[in-house]
């Protein structure tokens, strides 16, 4: 007699279910899979990139200034013979670094306080809504200048500031989808199974409302590069000679004009790429997170 037990079926559920789904998207969205791709770029130039390159980023040398790009010099030198390509790719880390610290910040920051806002209420919601309110009553960039002229340019104040005028941002967008939830079913029953205000908080409302974190989490690391180069470009952000594209584009940008257009256009390249590659990424993220849009 032959045995009719049915062998047990793979999960539906669980981690294997989004790595499924994330490959489905990957493989069938061309603009995702391309943002993806392009993300694994940049990851190993910030991880692979110092050890890499041709030629060692600070090293000048006046007999090689302002050669074209060519066969030696792939992206050309600069005016103190520096190869251009070695310090677009080593400034990767750098740029990359900042994005992922204010970023890792800012949601330590806004969205946690955003998160007890919505939950809680009361004067915890008004004192982070008269936060948020303070900080978006400035431009933002000119509120990261003067943050960055008061304390010191050095990266740890780059990254501070950043966070600092992301706040908003990130304390609106928890607060909003931690108030749509706390009165939810799955919280009730949390709270009649004995758990506390602060469990629920972190164990149930949190975890839910991550996946729309981490979407906004991808965009803003676009925004932190974009705001670390502009720091940089207006002489307020990194200091000279560390490889940093903001700072390259303000240096190239005055010999545009003689013809050398090679110093500022690569890492100005470098620079939208990354901006567009996260941007991209945010909207990958939230079709492989999103449970709805998983079939």
């Amino acid at each position: 007699m032959s045995d009719t037990t049915a062998a047990p079926s793979a999960p539906t559920h669980g981690m294997g279910a989004v790595l499924r789904h994330a490959q489905y998207v990957i493989r069938e969205n061309k603009v995702t899979g391309f943002a993806f791709g392009l993300f694994v770029i940049i990851l190993l130039a910030a991880l692979f990139g110092p050890h890499i390159v041709p030629y060692d980023p600070l090293a000048s040398n006046t007999s090689a200034a302002l050669q074209a790009p060519s066969a030696r010099h792939w992206f050309g030198t600069d005016q103190l013979g520096r190869d251009v390509f070695s310090r677009v790719v080593v400034a990767t880390r750098l740029d990359f670094a900042i994005a992922i610290f204010s970023v890792v910040l800012v949601f330590l920051m806004g969205g946690l306080a955003g998160v007890a806002a919505g939950f809680f209420g009361g004067w915890t919601d008004r004192i982070v809504s008269r936060i948020a309110d303070t900080i978006m009553a400035f431009p933002l960039f000119v509120l990261a200048m003067g943050i960055v002229a008061a304390l010191g340019n050095t990266v740890e104040n780059i990254v501070l500031a950043t966070a600092i005028v992301n706040f908003p941002l990130y304390a609106r967008i928890a607060r909003a989808e931690a108030n749509v939830r706390r009165e939810a079913g799955f919280v009730q029953a949390a709270r009649l199974s004995g758990n506390g205000e602060m469990r629920i908080l972190l164990g149930h409302i949190l975890p839910n409302i991550m996946p729309i974190m981490v979407v906004q989490m991808s965009l803003t690391m676009g925004y932190a590069i974009l705001n670390a180069a502009g720091l940089s470009f207006i002489g307020l952000g990194v200091r000279p000679p560390t490889p940093e594209w903001g700072i390259m584009v303000a240096e190239g940008a005055a010999f545009m004009v003689s013809g050398e257009w090679w110093i500022a256009f690569f890492p100005g390249l470098g620079l939208m790429m990354a901006v567009f590659c996260f941007n991209l990424l945010g909207d990958g993220l939230r079709d492989i997170i999103d449970p709805q849009r998983r079939t």
